[in-house]
């Protein structure tokens, strides 16, 4: 594996830039690893209406049999992983242990790669194998990989060969609370609550008893209380103030619905707070603060890249809600984010 030059992706010509030349076509080609998945969907169906991206391959790690056509009309027929050659950027929808190898021969070729695994989103790699119970696959991919939230890192984005696209629940959390542990405006001693509710697309395509019909109906629960994965990765890119995170499951397909508990500093409340996130967003194209008191809704963010928050007033603190696809920005739509901005296109083409 060959990183020198590699940590800001300066230099780097892959071999699909001259495929560019010959073919006579200005568009990038992007490849697709896990294209059978939710996210892999996703994923293809972005590309495909993508302005200024070819969506060149489809490839797969696992092996091929019978038939090996999309689940996406339109989408390349799935082929056999290559290690990433003949592409301008890699998009990896593959399961965590298994990415972060495939990041390092996909740079290996020149390529811009976003891990949409949790491999490299977490630079402690004792806090890591103790979260994934598991010895790190590529350890030194670690402190290279930019963490791509995408409105709060577009400086290193810019300039990344490496993305580690942040976790569905970790997008919907950092978002409404990161500015105001750097804005220093939280009680440093006062634990963040955030009780987090995510459809069952959150769980993948692999068919499990938790996630059938029959047990989501209807229904409504709480998991992975105590060690879901997602937990250690916000209090990672937190900082700050501890952050208890409770995920619950909703009995619809997509749309992540949090609801954070948050104590300002003596003498602020809900009006600093609110001033504080929409200055933050004020430019932004897909994260708005709505008017004080009003709340978002999973209805208004479902197949959108969009982050809706809302902020309210209680007794004994404020309350911040915020609401994303978690197909789009806490998957797909970001990964696309970060990739435009990494291949220095417009950072909202084939979003809007």
């Amino acid at each position: 594996m060959r990183l020198e030059g590699r940590s800001s992706g300066q230099g780097v010509r892959s071999q699909a830039e001259g495929d560019g030349a010959v073919n006579g076509t200005s568009k990038k080609r992007v490849a697709v690893v896990g294209a059978r998945g939710l996210v892999g969907q996703e994923l293809c169906s972005l590309l495909l209406r993508h302005p200024t991206l070819e969506l060149s391959h489809c490839w797969s790690t696992q092996e091929l049999t019978g038939d090996n056509s999309n689940p996406v009309p339109g989408a390349p027929a799935i082929q056999a992983w290559n290690g990433g050659a003949g592409v301008d950027a890699v998009l990896l929808a593959t399961p965590h242990g298994a990415s972060a190898q495939l990041a390092a021969e996909a740079l290996d070729q020149g390529a811009v790669v976003i891990d949409l695994s949790g491999d490299l989103r977490i630079k402690d790699l004792a806090l890591w194998e103790a979260t994934y119970e598991q010895t790190h696959p590529c350890p030194g991919l670690v402190d290279m990989a930019v963490y791509g939230l995408t409105e709060l890192a577009r400086d290193e984005i810019k300039n990344a060969q490496l993305i580690a696209n942040p976790g569905c629940y970790p997008t919907s959390v950092l978002l409404a609370v990161k500015p105001l542990v750097q804005a220093d405006l939280l009680q440093p001693d006062a634990t963040l609550i955030s009780d987090s509710k995510s459809g069952v697309s959150g769980a993948g395509a692999s068919p499990k008893a938790s996630t059938q019909y029959a047990n989501v109906h209807e229904n409504f629960y709480a998991y992975g209380v105590g060690n879901h994965r997602h937990a250690p990765e916000i209090q990672a890119h937190l900082g700050g103030p501890k952050i208890m995170f409770v995920p619950h499951l909703l009995p619809c397909f997509r749309g992540i619905l949090s609801t954070i508990y948050v104590q300002p500093r003596e003498g602020l409340g809900m009006k600093e707070i609110h001033a504080a996130l929409s200055e933050q967003y004020a430019q932004e194209t897909f994260v708005r603060v709505l008017p004080a008191g009003e709340q978002p809704s999973l209805h208004a963010v479902q197949n959108t890249n969009n982050c809706l928050l809302g902020v309210a007033a209680v007794s004994s603190g404020v309350v911040i809600t915020s609401a994303i696809d978690n197909l789009q920005k806490g998957a797909a739509g970001q990964a696309l984010q970060n990739m435009n901005l990494a291949l220095g296109l417009q950072e909202s083409e084939g979003l809007l």
